[in-house]
């Protein structure tokens, strides 16, 4: 399997798992340039490494702005929404507890 070799979604966002065990899960996320605002709160600690292209996260109330390569860790229960995503942003996700 290759990382870099995905579909974009027209509209929201794609997932897939890659390796699933007890304490972590890892995920390979693609998002589109049209967006629904869901908020999360999540059972997990999530650290996503941003991949290829640019995103806006609110985060308890927080403004994040990502761009590739950067990475961002998310303590369990922390509410966090997408805002933005260039079309075609590839995120590393990382669920671990």
């Amino acid at each position: 399997m290759n990382i870099f070799n995905y579909n974009i979604p027209t509209e929201g966002e794609s997932s897939k798992t890659l390796l699933k065990s007890k304490n972590i899960e890892i995920i390979q996320i693609v998002s589109s340039d049209k967006l629904e605002a869901k908020e999360y709160n999540q059972d997990s600690n999530e650290f996503v490494i941003l991949l290829e292209g640019k995103a806006k996260l609110e985060l308890e109330g927080e403004i994040k702005e990502l761009k590739k390569g950067d990475t961002l860790n998310i303590l369990a229960h922390t509410k966090h929404k997408v805002l933005e995503a260039t079309n075609g942003t590839l995120w590393l996700a990382i669920h671990y507890k």
